[in-house]
This record gives C-alpha cells, structure tokens and sequence, in this order.
C-alpha cells in the first residue's frame, strides 16, 4: 500500500498534491498495492481523492494540527505509519512536504529522498531524483522496509482515475506540547495575488531589458488581453521592479504553462531552472547570443519595448 501526504487549502487539494496521486498510480501499479491518502484538518476530501484513484482517507482532524507545525505532523505521520504498515510514504515536494519527511525520516532512522521524478520498485528501490535546480538527475539505491519519498513538482500531470469508494478513516496521534515548538500562528494572504505563475497557461515574464517597474505596465497590457500572468526573474525583484512573489527562478517560483514568453531576460541557469517545464518557450530579446534563445522554441530578436506593442496591436486588430 501506499501512503500519499495530502496539502490543502480550505479542503481543495493543491496541485502539487493531485500530482503526487497521480504519480502514487505509476507506483502502484509496480507494487501491486492500493492508495490510501493523509491530510491533516479537513474531513471533505474524500470525494476528490476518490476520483484521484484514493481507496482510504486518513483524516486527521485534532483543531490543534490545523495549524502547520511541522514536528508535531511528522509524529503524527509517523504514528499513522507505524500503524498501517504502508511501503511508501508519498508526499509532495513542496517545502512543507519536504520539510515533514525529513522530521519522519529522521524518527524513523530512515533514508528520505526528495525531488523524486522516477521509481523503479522490488527488493531495492531503485530511484531518480533531480539536483542543482533541475540541471542534475541523480541515481539513488535504497534499501528499507518504509520508502520516505517526495515528488519533484510538475513531474507529471494531474489526471483522475476514480474508484469506485473512499472510505474516511479518522485517525488521533499522541501528542506532546513539546512537539508545537514551532507552529504558524497567522497567515497574511496576499490582497494583490492576480493569477497564479505556478497554474497559469500563458505566463510572460520581464527581465533585466525591461529597463524599471513602469517598463512591466506593456507584460501587464499583454498578460490582460492573453489572460496570462506576469512575473519577473531576479534582477526584477532584486531592483524593486516587482515583488519577489513574482520571482521565476531556482529561488522564486517553477512555472509550466503551456507558453512562457520570456522578455528581456538573458537566461542565466537559476532563471532556467524555474521555467524549463514550459512547453512553449517564446523569447524576445535585442541579444541574438542571449542564453534564453538556446531553449527558446521560438525568438524575435528586438526591443521588448517595439515588438509587444506591436503584437497587442495585431490582436487588437485580428
């Protein structure tokens, strides 16, 4: 059996955590096993897991745990684990996903891998993972009667395959106060958040030929009429011209649209490694040597400033 760690907000699963069950499939289906699911204050999951291929719902609901506390959620993983038996635990490589696991392995005194794209399942696990920003695969071997993984973002799509139930199984974890050392108290949502960078299908991005904050006012005119969102690579968030929410890169935020219209942007390798998913890769550049338009499916070489005014006027017009 496998065992799928579950985010969500406001009992509507992230897509990072749609993707994890999707995944857990592949794996089930080398393991032989069925997928059960973990999430921690929600009751109202189980008809969405279901149609993600979910046979049981772990829901733990304690109001103390609603609120993240990464310790006290690795015990409580730990204890449902150590009472269901599962052979992996699954989880999203999100920084709550990835930061639980390593709690869980290390009370387990078991391997963790995270940034997992590939699994080959037996007596051994044999495991792909990526490093250094998406540049590195790496080969692991893993030996353990628990695999402790999580899954590199935008690996695969999510896609549902429903079985027929879902059964909510309530579980109760012996805490300690000891375990809420550390615990969010508040969340500040943004008032400004637009569309998301990270589920947009179109996403135009400004670099640093954007030349100041007011230069981002032709992306933001263009991401309107494209329904697109807009964001910016480092030397835009470092310079004040957007704010680092914004950010695309290794350090900011990993896109996957089904377009990404670069502009402006050199290309440097932390860049790449936020938008290197993109199916599409359009880029506008004055540099024919810049980085970007080696990965670029397509490329205009001129001013950002000339040619996107000319493409909105061109839709305008179509």
């Amino acid at each position: 059996m496998i065992l799928v760690f579950v985010e969500h907000r406001d009992g509507q699963p992230d897509i990072p955590s749609l993707q994890t069950l999707s995944f857990a499939r592949t794996l089930a289906a080398q393991t032989g096993g069925n997928i059960e699911a973990v999430a921690f204050g929600s009751d109202s999951l189980a008809d969405i897991l279901r149609d993600y291929g979910v046979s049981r719902y772990h829901s733990i609901t304690d109001d103390q745990l609603v609120a993240y506390a990464s310790e006290a959620w690795a015990v409580s993983l730990k204890q449902l684990t150590d009472s269901i038996s599962p052979k992996v635990l699954l989880a999203p490589g999100s920084i709550r996903g990835n930061e639980v696991m390593v709690y869980v392995g290390a009370l387990s005194s078991l391997s963790v891998v995270t940034n997992v794209c590939q699994v080959n399942a037996g007596n051994e696990w044999r495991i792909t993972r990526t490093s250094w920003g998406g540049g590195l695969f790496e080969k692991v071997l893993i030996d353990q009667d628990l695999a402790l993984l999580t899954l590199s973002t935008n690996t695969v799509e999510a896609s549902e395959s429903a079985v027929d139930s879902c059964d909510i199984v309530s579980f109760t974890p012996a805490l300690e106060k000891k375990h809420f050392r550390a615990q969010v108290k508040s969340v500040e949502r943004s008032v400004d958040e637009g569309m998301s960078l990270k589920t947009a299908s179109i996403v135009i991005g400004g670099g640093r030929g954007v030349g100041s904050g007011e230069g981002f006012g032709v992306l933001e005119e263009l991401g309107e009429i494209l329904k697109a969102a807009v964001g910016g690579s480092r030397v835009t968030t470092n310079n004040g011209w957007r704010a680092h929410k914004h950010q695309i890169g290794l350090t900011g935020n990993h896109i996957s649209p089904k377009l990404y219209i670069a502009c402006g942007i050199s290309g440097a390798i932390q860049h790449m490694a936020g938008c290197k998913n993109s199916e599409n890769i359009l880029v506008i550049n004055t540099d024919e040597n810049a980085p970007m338009l080696s990965h670029a499916d397509y490329g205009v070489i001129g001013d950002l400033h000339e040619v996107i005014p000319a493409i909105i006027e061109e839709i305008k017009n179509s």
